[in-house]
């Protein structure tokens, strides 16, 4: 539940309304957002955690009612995290600890998910473990899913729609084969790079093998 700073120029839409216009509980009725380094107090269990997403529809003292205590036992099942929701979240796995954040973001219950590098410092089969969850509730649940990924191949496998920025700029957008190219790679991250077909998906894979400024001997 973030807030969203404010640009330095232009303005941020949101269903055609300026989003500095409206207040935080609006904003977060509509999007949720998960942010880099997440942190909670010790102590806080899994539960907590995730109820804190309610905040956004909760009136007057905040108190969870019947349907709140629905939707987060939901939440908590689709991650997978139901048997882990009495378990404080500073005794839980890398990958455990990233769905539950997951978890709190869902029960929002809002169109949209912002993410900003979900699988940072989770090992490959937690990386995997985290992407294929927001897979599954884009393909499910029809949520619209936008995050940071620096992990080339992970952005091709599991986006639709790729977008590659340089200093703010936007290079180039698209799916994944219009973007994962050797121009684009060379002129956003200064790598030369080949790019292959994955023989499973017939998407791009990106194998990097020196500096755009080295010369291949």
């Amino acid at each position: 539940m973030a807030r969203l700073m404010k640009p330095t120029s232009g303005t941020v839409l949101l269903d055609g309304k300026s989003i500095h216009t409206q207040s935080t509980k609006e904003v977060a009725r509509q999007l949720a957002i998960l942010p880099q380094n997440p942190t909670a107090p010790d102590g806080l269990t899994v539960s907590e955690l995730v109820s804190y997403g309610r905040y956004p529809h909760q009136k007057g003292f905040g108190s969870l009612i019947a349907e709140d205590r629905r939707i987060i036992s939901s939440a908590l099942e689709v991650t997978g995290m139901d048997a882990f929701r009495d378990r404080p979240i500073e005794r839980l796995s890398g990958g455990q600890r990233q769905r539950a954040w997951i978890a709190m973001a869902l029960v929002q219950q809002t169109d949209i998910l912002f993410l900003d590098e979900p699988t940072t410092f989770l090992d490959m089969a937690h990386q995997l473990e985290v992407l294929q969850l927001l897979q599954v509730l884009n393909e499910r649940e029809g949520r619209t899913i936008i995050m940071v990924v620096h992990d080339l191949n992970h952005a091709s496998r599991f986006g639709h729609h790729m977008v590659a920025i340089k200093s703010g700029t936007v290079v180039s957008e698209g799916v994944p084969a219009d973007v994962m190219t050797p121009d684009v790679l060379r002129d956003v991250f200064g790598i030369e790079a080949d790019i292959v077909e994955d023989p499973r998906s017939g998407l791009p894979l990106c194998l990097p093998y020196s500096l755009a400024d080295q010369k291949v001997v």
